[in-house]
């Protein structure tokens, strides 16, 4: 088992680390943007189980390869740029989102959130990175199983990533609470805002070193 101090030291450094406003959290925030609550929620959703594919990766020694070649972390760092990219411009030319965020009750734009916040947050290399990099430094290689410690501290940081990403669905939802609704004339720049936050972030994530 992990000792106490080492466990507290861990959550008190991912609970801050977690609080700092990151492309998973931007990403969840453009989708309520665009959405309302429910695809920010059900995009939360996915990003956090897309978070636990690199726990068990990280645990299972997966994310040591994708650091040390070269080749493995660009196909992943382009593939998950251009995805969001994607994203980006398919928010920007669905003009008829204009008019669905101006119907009463039912928040649009929430179709393939869950499914598009599992592959964004999969295809995220800083996430595996992360795990390599952060985690290990609170291992214990004698007191038991690397593995079961691994996971339970990937499983920790997923979960503090999740309620931050909650907590930035429901500011983010009071704000597009203020929009214009039926019968007013339709608002373009939640379109604009959330697919052009999304454009930035795969841009981001491509040029970034």
């Amino acid at each position: 088992m992990i000792e106490v101090e080492r466990l507290l030291a861990f959550v008190a450094a991912a609970a801050v680390l977690a609080a700092i406003p990151g492309p998973g959290m931007l990403y969840v925030a453009a989708r309520t943007l665009s959405g309302g609550r429910r695809a920010g929620l059900l995009s939360t959703a996915g990003t956090a189980v897309g978070g636990l594919v690199h726990v068990v990766a990280a645990a299972a020694g997966l994310s040591a390869l994708l650091a040390t070649s070269s080749v493995a972390f660009s196909v992943v760092k382009y593939a998950g740029a251009a995805y969001l990219i994607y994203l980006g411009v398919r928010t920007l030319l669905r003009r008829e989102a204009d008019r669905e965020l101006l119907a009463a009750d039912q928040p649009a734009n929430t179709r393939g959130a869950f499914r598009q916040g599992v592959l964004t947050e999969a295809l995220n290399p800083k996430t595996a990175l992360f795990f390599l990099a952060f985690v290990p430094q609170f291992l214990n290689t004698e007191a038991g199983s690397v593995w079961w410690q691994a996971l339970l501290l990937g499983l920790i940081s997923v979960t503090l990533n999740t309620l931050a990403d909650v907590v930035a669905v429901a500011l983010t939802s009071t704000v597009r609470a203020k929009m214009p609704r039926r019968g007013e004339r339709p608002v373009r720049w939640p379109r604009f805002a959330s697919g052009g936050a999304l454009i930035a972030l795969g841009g981001y994530a491509a040029v970034e070193s």
